[in-house]
């Protein structure tokens, strides 16, 4: 990891773009650019790992990186892909815990790092920002329900077909996945993907190309990201 020089400008223009501070006064975000900094990580690097020190907010400059957890076993759970603009690791700049999850850098990527001090502060100060932050917390709360009651009650393959369906499959320079990294992001197992993939093949819903999945047919692939 190293530092990237920055000014002023281009700080307040990424807060002014970001859902947490995209409608705080100018002077605000003036106050708030001078604690925050740019840094730059190879790909593999690990941002930090589960319990240690936040560091503060994090915001997607460019690059990517994959948010995960690790099982006592060592099986990896991808739990978010992060993408330019993606904000992470609010709960511990927020609540002064630790890193509840693992980061790595899944290219090389440059990450905004707003410092927990100054947001704590701003909490306390105004309330404008607390009750953006009360509310960010809420829709994350609910996008976790989601997905616990979707491991839950759905089998693999149609949560591989709702994963599908939020992959930007059109785009040649999005990323591809191998079948490890999306059993890692489902909480299964290699051989468990593969087969759901034949599964959709043989149903007419995808077809696979150049080891990329294509939906061939929507109306049936709809049936299985939407199952009653």
């Amino acid at each position: 990891m190293k530092l990237i020089e920055s000014n002023a400008k281009q700080r307040i223009s990424v807060l002014r773009g970001n859902e947490y501070f995209d409608d705080l006064p100018e002077k605000m975000l003036k106050d708030i650019a001078e604690h925050m900094h740019l840094r730059e990580y190879k790909r593999g690097d690990v941002l930090f790992w589960e319990g240690d020190p936040c560091d503060g907010l994090f915001i997607v400059a460019d690059g990517s990186a994959k948010i995960f957890r690790l099982s006592p076993q060592g099986r990896q759970y991808i739990v978010r892909i992060l993408q330019e603009g993606d904000t992470f690791a609010e709960v511990p700049a927020f609540d002064e815990g630790m890193n509840p999850v693992n980061v790595e850098a899944l290219e090389n990527c440059q990450m905004w790092v707003i410092e927990s001090e100054k947001l704590r502060e701003l909490i306390k100060l105004h309330p404008m920002f607390a009750q953006k932050v009360l509310a960010n917390f809420g829709r994350m709360l609910r996008g976790m329900v989601q997905k616990v009651s979707e491991m839950a009650f759905y089998q693999v393959t149609h949560r591989l077909a709702r994963l599908i369906a939020e992959m930007p499959l059109d785009n040649k320079s999005a990323p591809h996945w191998t079948q490890e990294q999306l059993a890692a992001r489902l909480g299964t197992v290699r051989e468990v993907v593969a087969r759901s993939i034949k599964e959709l093949e043989r149903s007419g819903a995808i077809r696979v190309e150049d080891k990329r999945i294509q939906i061939a047919d929507r109306d049936i692939f709809d049936q299985w990201a939407q199952p009653n």
